[in-house]
């Protein structure tokens, strides 16, 4: 199928949307190789980063259809950028915690890397005006994010059903997932359907034997070698999981 960008529909912190010319059931998503933190107050422009997350994304998004993981990838079309199907977004992070880190450990007072009995499901409101906050599933409801409770168990469980796949995909790898941020949309039928990307910017992954940081933290704390860590998961990747290459 010829696929041809038309016009932008959407221009977001680290990927642009596009419209596909007669083809009003898929757009384009365009990776940038701009990096940000805290709500975007904090970003930089890193060359050759948006070409990585597309690649890591591609063969995850490739590895969970596998695994029976309803997602919007269609094809990868060039180096930077993937066709989808088109959905309407849910407006909410659906975010998976299997290890202690980041503001939810500093938040709760337990220290970075300690495990957890199983893993915590959380609901984030998508809203950069209110830089994303937590919210309960009665707030879900109350703001109209989904239709129903059912549907957030479906999110829940959608986001249990992703996280037990990503874990052995990366643990292959020898990386550890520590945590990781979903997104969600409807289809043209009303189905929920995986969106967006995974890759080490929505992703915490530590190296499995020194706990090295392989993700977007070395960007929020200051420890350099961006690039550097994301093209050691792209390497790791491509070493354990050619078929999805």
């Amino acid at each position: 199928m010829t696929w041809q960008k038309a016009e932008q529909l959407y221009d977001g912190k680290a990927k642009r949307i596009f419209a596909l010319k007669g083809k009003d059931g898929f757009v384009l998503q365009e990776f940038k190789n701009q990096l940000t933190a805290f709500n975007a107050l904090k970003k930089e422009e890193l060359e050759g980063k948006g070409e990585l997350n597309c690649l890591i994304t591609t063969s995850i998004f490739k590895f969970l259809a596998d695994k029976g993981v309803p997602t919007h990838f269609v094809e990868k079309l060039s180096s930077t950028s993937l066709v989808t199907t088109k959905l309407t977004m849910i407006p909410l992070e659906v975010v998976v915690r299997n290890i202690m880190a980041g503001s939810t450990a500093k938040k709760l007072g337990i220290p970075e890397g300690s495990s957890m009995s199983k893993a915590l499901v959380e609901f984030y409101y998508k809203k950069d005006e209110l830089a994303d906050p937590f919210i309960s599933d009665d707030q879900a409801l109350l703001l109209k994010t989904v239709d129903s409770q059912g549907e957030l168990d479906e999110l829940k469980a959608l986001g249990l059903k992703v996280n037990e796949a990503l874990k052995i995909f990366f643990l292959t790898c020898g990386i550890k997932l520590v945590d990781f941020k979903l997104e969600f949309g409807k289809n043209e039928k009303g189905e929920i359907v995986l969106g967006d990307e995974i890759s080490p910017d929505s992703c915490r992954l530590w190296d499995e034997a020194t706990n090295e940081k392989l993700d977007k933290d070395r960007f929020r704390r200051d420890l350099g070698q961006v690039k550097e860590k994301y093209q050691d998961v792209w390497n790791r990747i491509q070493n354990k999981w050619s078929q999805y290459v």
